[in-house]
């Protein structure tokens, strides 16, 4: 062999030896932390907005002192760190998991309320159909299951602190899913397509009766089957709309469908 390789294989075996030389292990500086250390230090990086260095410190303590009450809370900080970083899927996985674990917890109302905030975060987004997108689109998934959550809060834990702000937000998630099935048959309407319109206009109407979008329900009902020459079902759709909003504002030529600002032909 030649020396020079013979100098290059005994160089790459003494730095093999002696890497660990050149390149120290990060020590970690949490080892020797206590419980309360850990758990107060995650704390002020939570407070401060260090939401990964909070994850990582409480993970450090549920897997040190994987008892007690520092490690339950530690699991319930954990979700609401992803929450305010905006990671829906971690945080949801880390409310399930809390549940499932310590379903009998004093505080396991707040992980159910914490999974409605979650999905109800998605709002903006479920909504933004109204400004931006075709409304036949979307999904509005996350909306039903943030009231499923807050449901749940609420007929499992009605004395809960959370419960009336839960309540409040499934009125507001109501309201949204109405008028989210309205806008729809709105879209279907424009098209001609009536039997389509009829039909989403008709579920706002049946699954969400008091919300206030179903007066323009109603009254697209009675546009849709009026389309379509079904004389009957108009009017009995009429007489509905009349009977419920006796001033309705489509009586006046009040709010008419205005064409949305992606519709071009």
């Amino acid at each position: 062999m030649h020396k020079s390789s013979l100098k290059l294989a005994a160089l790459a075996l003494a730095l093999s030896l002696s890497g660990c030389g050149l390149f120290p292990e990060k020590v970690d500086e949490t080892k020797d932390w206590s419980a309360a250390r850990l758990y107060s230090e995650a704390r002020e990086e939570l407070s401060a907005g260090g939401y990964d260095k909070a994850v990582e410190y409480f993970e450090k303590l549920e897997s040190r002192y994987p008892f007690g009450t520092y490690a339950q809370q530690a699991q319930m900080e954990i979700a609401y760190a992803h929450y305010r970083q905006g990671e829906a899927p971690e945080a949801l996985a880390a409310v399930e998991r809390f549940i499932k674990l310590h379903p009998n917890h004093p505080n396991v109302d707040y992980m159910y309320y914490l999974r409605g905030l979650i999905n109800f975060n998605d709002k903006l987004s479920f909504l933004d159909f109204i400004f931006r997108q075709d409304p036949s689109e979307r999904d509005p998934k996350a909306a039903r299951d943030a009231f499923d959550s807050f449901k749940q809060l609420v007929e499992r834990f009605p004395n809960s602190v959370y419960a009336k702000d839960a309540v409040d937000r499934m009125k507001y998630l109501v309201n949204a899913l109405a008028q989210y099935e309205v806008h729809v048959a709105n879209y279907y309407y424009r098209r001609g397509a009536y039997v389509a319109a009829a039909n989403r206009a008709q579920i706002a109407v049946s699954e969400y009766r008091d919300a206030p979008a179903i007066e323009e329900a109603l009254y697209l009902l009675v546009k849709s089957y009026d389309a379509m020459g079904m004389t009957d079902l108009r009017n009995d759709a009429e007489r509905v709309l009349k009977a419920t909003f006796p001033n309705s504002v489509y009586f006046r030529g009040g709010p008419q469908v205005s064409a949305p600002w992606w519709k071009i032909w």
